[in-house]
């Protein structure tokens, strides 16, 4: 085996990726698969691990993977601060941009989104005088779909195509060693993910930017709110205040789902609640009304800022008033009622966080193998 040639480092001889995701993507393991791709098919030295709380679908993950050429050994296992890859695996993490921070002119940033990368330019990088080498836009979530797959299969098929050292066979062979020997069944799909992923990924420049002047406005935006990650002796907050709160009440859900909803058809409902007794996160909306000439409490909507897709509702209901639909199809949802006990501002939310859906793995697997969407 040829050892790999790194065409970018930092003084430390690394070249350094941070994954920004939320729980339920596949963020840690495919920061394990990237760390033994180094080591067992590109000959290079590699490091990696993830950082994450609570182990539930929808909380902030972060993973980091290092590599080095042989002779250099990795001595630093501290987070990527000033990554050479930025992969993001959902859209909505962008609306915070200090996912951004560390970036230079020579990270390469990849999304999945399904928004064009000029797109990206012109309204993150751009407009945050972001400082970035490269752009690259995959639809993760759709290939994962149509493919039975994972995000983070299709996510590690852009990523060996941006890295530009990394082959798709390369890729496909850690897959086939990973996660073939667990999930057999499910190989193809994960194969083909990560082969539309290298195929279909969409690409465009950065205009630079002022690197000072940006680290410059990050420093004076920190300064003037506390944020999570640029907390320090200066700006801490006393009373060691949790800033990073996870109460579902205070959390947009909506990055946690992958790709489906459920849709209420009202005029389908009896208002027997059962969908409110199974909702993780009491996103049904009752308040009372009258049904067939009886006083009751009736069912009005449901709050899709803390629904996170589980589709428990869809798979309770009696008389198929709630349907399992893909979200793209609905870009304004019907019967979208906020909890008017828990309504706030946009900027009030933090963007992903804790929720309470915790299934068997066997659930898990089966619904992977069933479409992809777990």
């Amino acid at each position: 085996m040829e050892n790999t040639k790194l065409h970018l480092k930092n003084d430390y001889g690394y070249y350094e990726i941070r994954i920004e995701s939320i729980g339920g993507l596949g963020a840690n393991l495919c920061g394990k698969m990237m760390g033994e791709l180094g080591i067992k098919y590109l000959g290079l030295n590699s490091a990696s691990f993830s950082s994450y709380g609570s182990e539930k679908t929808g909380t902030p993950v972060k993973a980091y993977i290092r590599y080095s050429a042989p002779e250099t050994d990795i001595r630093v296992h501290s987070p990527v601060i000033h990554p050479h890859m930025l992969c993001i695996f959902h859209q909505a993490l962008m609306q915070n941009t200090e996912i951004f921070h560390g970036c230079s002119k020579d990270t390469t940033i990849i999304i999945n989104t399904d928004v064009a990368p000029k797109d990206i330019v012109e309204h993150y990088i751009v407009h945050n005088e972001i400082s970035a080498d490269r752009i690259i836009c995959i639809h993760a979530q759709k290939i994962a779909m149509e493919t039975k797959s994972r995000i983070n299969v299709v996510m590690m098929g852009a990523m060996a195509r941006a890295m530009r050292f990394v082959t798709l066979k390369d890729v496909c062979e850690i897959c086939t060693n990973t996660l073939g020997k667990k999930y057999p069944h499910a190989l193809k799909g994960n194969l083909e993910g990560i082969r539309r992923g290298y195929e279909e990924i969409k690409e465009v420049k950065c205009p630079q930017t002022d690197v000072c002047k940006h680290s410059k406005k990050m420093k004076d935006n920190c300064s003037q709110k506390y944020t999570q990650g640029n907390l320090g002796y200066s700006n801490a907050p006393l009373g060691g205040v949790n800033l990073n709160f996870g109460n579902s009440v205070a959390n947009d859900l909506s990055p946690s789902r992958q790709g489906y909803i459920p849709i209420f058809i009202q005029n389908r409902c009896i208002n027997c609640g059962l969908c409110d007794i199974t909702c993780p996160d009491m996103v049904f909306q009752f308040e009372p009304g009258e049904y067939k000439g009886k006083k009751m409490m009736v069912n009005k909507g449901l709050d899709y800022y803390h629904c996170k897709g589980c589709l428990r509702c869809v798979s309770i209901c009696p008389t198929h008033a709630l349907v399992k639909d893909l979200e793209d199809n609905y870009e304004r949802k019907p019967w979208f009622v906020p909890n008017k006990d828990l309504i706030r501002t946009p900027d009030y939310y933090e963007k992903s966080g804790a929720d309470g859906y915790i299934t068997s793995e066997s659930y898990l697997t089966e619904k992977r193998i069933e479409g992809g969407e777990v």
